[in-house]
């Protein structure tokens, strides 16, 4: 089994910033793209950011430059540094994560979501 934990979302006014953490935990044996997604109510779930295990990273437009993926191997972790928020980011954010799993291959999982609420 494999579990995601997410934390960092909240309330924020617009202009400031927020950090997310998804973090995976069990027979983990490799992990290769890290991702985060969002879902506005009555829109569709959307990619946020993602990154590679060799670290390569890819933004959508409407985040670039001022939000930055990142991910720690050892921790089995990805994070997303938002700043410049602005009241259209906000929405449930959820990670996910492409997972290889010992003697089970691989699969996408995914957090539980956190609210992320961007006040104008």
């Amino acid at each position: 089994q494999v579990q995601l934990v997410e934390s960092g979302g909240g309330l924020v006014q617009a202009g400031g910033s927020l950090r997310l953490s998804c973090a995976a935990s069990g027979s983990i044996s490799s992990i290769n793209s890290m991702g985060w997604y969002r879902q506005a109510p009555g829109k569709q779930r959307e990619l946020v950011a993602a990154i590679t295990s060799g670290g390569s990273t890819n933004y959508a437009d409407s985040v670039k430059g001022r939000f930055a993926i990142s991910r720690d191997n050892a921790k089995n972790a990805v994070y997303l540094q938002m700043n410049s928020l602005k009241p259209e980011d906000t929405a449930v954010y959820y990670c996910k994560l492409h997972v290889t799993r010992w003697f089970h291959g691989s699969n996408d999982y995914w957090g539980q979501g956190t609210q992320v609420t961007v006040s104008s």
